[in-house]
């Protein structure tokens, strides 16, 4: 199937669509990482236990869940466009209530709020870049939506660990009496407000708009975007994709009317939505201040051990953006399933040789917390240049048209109930049987994950959206 011209393609639009669309990842990461240093302030406040903190921690995955398999039919039916601005309006709400609340049941509220946005930015962020960039480009672009969640998760790494250093700790008091960790969900407001403004900026859809009817506004976008001649021969593929069905799309488009039988191509974007969950990233992400401190490292060196993940995180995006239209999305998978079993037994390793402290703390023996420290910040590593953005880049593209927005509702649903089982439970887990056996089983997952990536997924780089088929 032809490809546009790169030579024609209006990089520069494209470019700063694709800036916009990603802001909902940075507000994807900054709200799922602003957790991460807040804990001790929750228990404070709300006095709260384990299964408290996991269940505090896990509200927003509870709001993620349903905001992902939402968003994918609201897309369908309102725009992509309009379920982002949907999402921005959500987090601004979240980031004004969780900091304010006055007990955990408020605070729940608003987190399951945040959540909506979040688990809606995270799948419709990633269909909307698919939907507006060339074929051959695609791969890289879509990745920009992992840079900017691990962005938006430095970020809030960085500025909780400034507040709780100025502050002189987490409880410690601040700016007009409220206590720091108060402020680190305060200052989420601030980017939640730009992407909504700056969401009014650019442009639907194409493909939702010749979805709707709306032909001649599609083919002025794609003008815009691709040249005259480009946007014509856009148009008709995409209506030649949905010709053979007319009807809107719906859930049950995701089973084969054949058959009778789910279709695979939607078993596939499950598998590879869930097992990005279980190998356990989000326990880095959500509680990477607890676990170091867990082992014998202080607040404020955990704090600083997120920052460098995070910075660790970005450059291996960057490898990704680099060179995932060249390599292809499954080798990358494969790899990093290889690479995250063996680094996650490495820190499953590390950690069974803790010991307790006279003082009653818990240290690493001899250079076992060098060897956790660097085997986790590999595992890391490997996620971000492989299962992080690769995920997302396929779901965004995987699905055949008439399928798409159900078949990322149904996927994303999934990815958020995978991510809610690992960090609701992670607190407990680490208590009994212990970080040992819990970071084994998350080693586990990334090796069968590997042989679920070789029967299961195909290679999707370079093929244009309306060629998808399953």
């Amino acid at each position: 199937m032809a490809q546009p011209d790169l030579q024609r393609v209006n990089i520069g639009f494209i470019a700063s669509i694709v800036v916009v669309a990603t802001i909902g990842g940075f507000m994807f990461g900054y709200d799922s990482g602003v957790i991460n240093g807040t804990q001790k302030g929750l228990e404070a406040a709300f006095e709260l236990g384990k299964l408290g903190i996991g269940i505090n921690v896990g509200a927003i995955l509870v709001g993620s869940s349903i905001g992902a398999f939402g968003a994918g039919r609201l897309s369908d039916a309102y725009g992509r466009r309009t379920v982002m601005m949907g999402a921005a309006v959500l987090f601004l709400i979240s980031a004004l209530l969780a900091g304010g609340a006055s007990s955990s049941i408020l605070f729940i509220v608003a987190r399951i709020i945040g959540g909506l946005g979040v688990g809606a930015a995270s799948v419709i962020s990633p269909v909307y870049i698919s939907e507006v960039t060339p074929a051959s480009i695609r791969g890289r672009l879509s990745s920009v939506q992992q840079v900017m969640i691990i962005t938006g998760l430095t970020g809030a790494f960085v500025a909780n660990f400034a507040l709780a250093r100025y502050a002189g700790g987490s409880t410690a008091h601040f700016w007009l009496g409220f206590p720091a960790w108060r402020w680190m969900f305060w200052l989420q407001a601030l980017p939640a407000a730009i992407y909504f403004l700056a969401l009014l900026t650019i442009p639907e859809s194409p493909r939702y708009l010749v979805v709707k009817g709306h032909t001649e506004r599609a083919r002025a976008v794609l003008t815009k975007l691709f040249g005259s001649d480009e946007a014509d021969r856009k148009v008709a593929e995409i209506a030649a994709s949905l010709a053979a069905d007319h009807h809107k799309p719906r859930l049950s488009d995701l089973i084969d009317k054949t058959t009778g039988k789910i279709r695979p191509i939607l078993w596939a974007g499950i598998g590879l939505a869930v097992f990005q969950q279980l190998v356990g990233i989000n326990v880095v992400f959500y509680y990477g201040a607890t676990l170091w401190e867990a082992v014998g490292f202080s607040e404020d060196y955990a704090l600083q051990t997120n920052i460098l993940s995070g910075v660790l995180s970005i450059g291996a995006c960057v490898f990704t953006i680099a060179f995932v239209d060249k390599i292809g999305r499954k080798p990358l998978l494969l790899i990093g399933s290889a690479g995250m079993a063996v680094t996650l037994a490495t820190v499953a390793y590390a950690f069974s040789t803790a010991v307790t402290a006279p003082g009653g703390g818990v240290s690493l023996p001899g250079n076992n917390g060098v060897i956790a420290l660097v085997a986790a910040n590999l595992y890391v590593v490997f996620f971000n240049f492989s299962w992080g953005p690769i995920m997302w880049v396929m779901l965004g593209e995987m699905f055949p048209n008439q399928i798409r927005g159900s078949g990322l509702a149904v996927s994303g649903f999934a990815q958020w109930i995978a991510n809610a089982a690992i960090s609701v439970s992670f607190p407990s887990l680490a208590v009994s049987p212990g970080l040992a056996v819990t970071y084994t089983g998350y080693a586990v997952f990334a090796g069968i994950s590997f042989f679920f990536v070789q029967a299961m997924v195909k290679e999707t780089r370079g093929r244009e959206l309306e060629a998808m088929e399953g």
